[in-house]
């Protein structure tokens, strides 16, 4: 593959990840969740046990403080609780609540309808190939936002 080629197709990753992002996001708010792309990053690490801040922060590749700055907005916008952490008494487990799993459900509907009409232009049996062929690029992700 050509330098330019493979520019071309990074190019082609990255603009469809984005549009699958900004999609996604667009699709929580229209079902009535407030929010931005990084709490859809955050929820993927915390559901469905949990996670502490220290974990949340290694999740997204951002700092503690970042992460804790995250949390508290969470939490204001009611999609999170601290609570005890059962195996550590001095560290909190952020959970999801009834709410942010509602944003959660939100948010795979949205991706459904997103995976629908890559369906309806390329085909089931296309995509069906193209996500197994993204697995064997990314198996584990990592499933962060690029900041």
């Amino acid at each position: 593959m050509q330098n330019s080629e493979a520019l071309a197709l990074t190019a082609a990753l990255l603009a469809a990840a984005g549009d699958l992002t900004r999609r996604i996001n667009d699709g929580v708010v229209a079902r009535g969740f407030e929010g931005r792309p990084a709490y859809g990053f955050a929820f993927t690490r915390l559901a469905p046990d949990g996670a502490t801040v220290t974990d949340l922060a290694a999740h997204l590749g951002v700092t503690k403080q970042a992460a804790s700055q995250l949390v508290d907005e969470l939490v204001r916008k009611g999609y999170v609780e601290r609570r005890s952490h059962p195996r550590d008494a001095r560290a909190r487990l952020v959970v999801l609540t009834e709410r942010g799993w509602a944003c959660t459900k939100a948010a795979e509907e949205a991706a459904a309808d997103v995976v629908r009409e890559w369906s309806a232009l390329m085909g089931e049996g296309e995509v069906r190939a193209l996500g197994r062929q993204l697995l064997r690029l990314a198996p584990n992700g990592p499933l962060r936002p690029s900041w």
